[in-house]
């Protein structure tokens, strides 16, 4: 049985482009049966910052953490394996003046832990995760994606690279705020119904 990971961000609740997106592709997905979902819907603002006490219950190794540490420590761990046990990751995501919403930099504040999803090398870093495969479904209201203006994408694309996923595909609604922004809607939903999966 596959596992797939439905991490949405937008605050825009039903009427989000980037959710109808992501939704749609997790669907095609697990249409065939036998696929777990599990959503994690980073709009909830549940995911806390880091701070220098989160951060070290973070890095402590679980046996020699205090008590207060595995509290401090717990909603990364939950978040860490969550990403561990998916096969495929589907983000859901909307580019936010020109970058990623604050609550996906918290979400990869708490799963980037060296030793777990990444560690040190001789050679420079090296991701931990790798055999999985990512969707990004984007949505931006005025920067077109992979454009110089889109600070998100590419950054999302090289975080999933840096924890070793590295098959990453995109499908984008963007700038549809401007003329034709239906029809961009209307097409990204015609790509996620042909993508390959």
């Amino acid at each position: 049985m596959s596992n797939i990971l439905h991490i949405t961000a937008s605050i825009r609740g039903d009427e989000s482009v980037s959710r109808g997106l992501s939704t749609k592709l997790v669907e095609r997905l697990a249409s065939g049966g036998g696929a777990a979902v599990v959503t994690r819907d980073l709009s909830a603002n549940d995911i806390p910052y880091v701070d220098a006490d989160r951060f070290s219950a973070n890095l402590a190794p679980h046996a020699e953490r205090t008590g207060s540490q595995h509290e401090l420590a717990a909603i990364a761990d939950t978040l860490i394996d969550e990403l561990k046990a998916a096969d495929t990751i589907v983000f859901g995501v909307p580019i936010y003046n020109f970058s990623v919403p604050a609550t996906v930099k918290a979400w990869a504040d708490m799963v980037a832990r060296a030793g777990t999803t990444f560690q040190y090398t001789p050679e420079g870093p090296k991701g931990l995760l790798e055999g999985k495969k990512a969707y990004l479904a984007i949505a931006s209201g005025g920067t077109p994606v992979d454009s110089e203006m889109d600070f998100m994408t590419p950054w999302l694309r090289f975080f999933l690279g840096f924890l070793g996923i590295h098959d990453v595909e995109t499908v984008a609604a963007d700038a549809i705020m401007g003329e034709g922004g239906e029809e961009k809607i209307a097409e990204a939903h015609q790509r996620v119904e042909t993508m390959a999966v």
